[in-house]
């Protein structure tokens, strides 16, 4: 494997895992982590060219003594039928569904006023929707009488997302609803929570930005008090926390695995401007005038 388990082996044998978005990026690090330590997963996304090419690769580092197997299977989670076909297929194949790990998603830079209707929706139908249809199919079909982990993989998105309203607006829903699930199907014994990445690097992020990609994440860099952009196989570990016996008593939460970047000042620049209207006339817009242009003392 690229990076090796901080967990002890075999501490997934026998489970089932579905990742979406499993075949590529922060996807594939947390499928390789979970094969690692024995599990059975289902990789997931719109394009099988991705997932068998992912899938051959893990197949080919599973040691022959592991309980793991990889199993790729293509799904529009925007597809309510398509979701619900890829439950049933995984139920036929191994006949439980222990964790179930959403991380797939998309989505494109741009100012709000240059969003156009049709590209709004399409991130909202796929980081919001897609991760309902999922969450809601797997407690369905196997978590409500045999419970499960759901672990729903959002984003730095806590001061708002300029430059990608449509992720931001999605991310902070699932959130949201990470809470919700996590109290309406706590007596079924199923724990609900979230991850926030911070800036993440992988090589598929930086092709799905094209051009834009290298730009876009050495700007990131002075951002986080790391200094550096953190990668996915930092991701994995604390999925595989919460999926394990280790976090039993957790759920509703939201860790966020960003460096502390989150704490830290946003990307996007505001240009000096007099836009506002002055603030209410008296003593105190005296002492702001005063401070902002000083008497001379000439």
């Amino acid at each position: 494997m690229a990076a090796t388990s901080a967990f002890r082996s075999g501490l997934f044998n026998h489970k089932v895992a579905i990742v979406t978005g499993g075949g590529t990026g922060i996807g594939k690090a947390i499928a390789t982590e979970l094969v690692e330590l024995g599990c059975n997963v289902v990789i997931s996304s719109r394009k099988m060219e991705r997932l068998e090419s992912a899938a051959q690769e893990l197949k080919e580092k599973i040691a022959p003594s592991s309980h793991a197997s990889v199993t790729p299977i293509t799904c529009n989670i925007r597809n309510e039928d398509e979701v619900k076909t890829l439950v049933s297929a995984v139920l036929k194949r191994y006949g439980r569904i222990d964790f179930l790990v959403n991380n797939g998603g998309g989505q494109f830079s741009s100012p709000a006023e240059h969003m156009s209707s049709k590209g709004w929706k399409a991130v909202i139908d796929t980081n919001l929707t897609g991760t309902f249809h999922c969450c809601k199919e797997v407690y369905t079909a196997w978590m409500k009488e045999n419970g499960g982990v759901i672990v729903n993989i959002i984003a730095d998105m806590w001061k708002g997302f300029p430059g990608m309203a449509h992720t931001g607006a999605a991310r902070a829903a699932v959130d949201n609803l990470t809470k919700t699930l996590a109290i309406e199907w706590a007596s079924k014994g199923v724990r609900v929570n979230a991850i926030a990445p911070g800036t993440i690097i992988s090589k598929t992020a930086m092709e799905n930005y094209k051009e834009y990609g290298p730009t876009l994440f050495k700007m990131s860099v002075p951002f986080s008090p790391a200094k550096r952009l953190g990668v996915p196989e930092e991701i994995s570990p604390a999925v595989c926390f919460l999926l394990s016996p280790a976090a039993s008593y957790i759920s509703g939460a939201t860790i966020r695995v960003d460096a502390g970047q989150s704490l830290y000042h946003s990307m996007w620049e505001i240009p000096d401007h007099s836009a506002w209207p002055e603030a209410p006339e008296g003593e105190n817009l005296d002492t702001l005038r005063e401070l902002l242009n000083p008497k001379s003392k000439l």
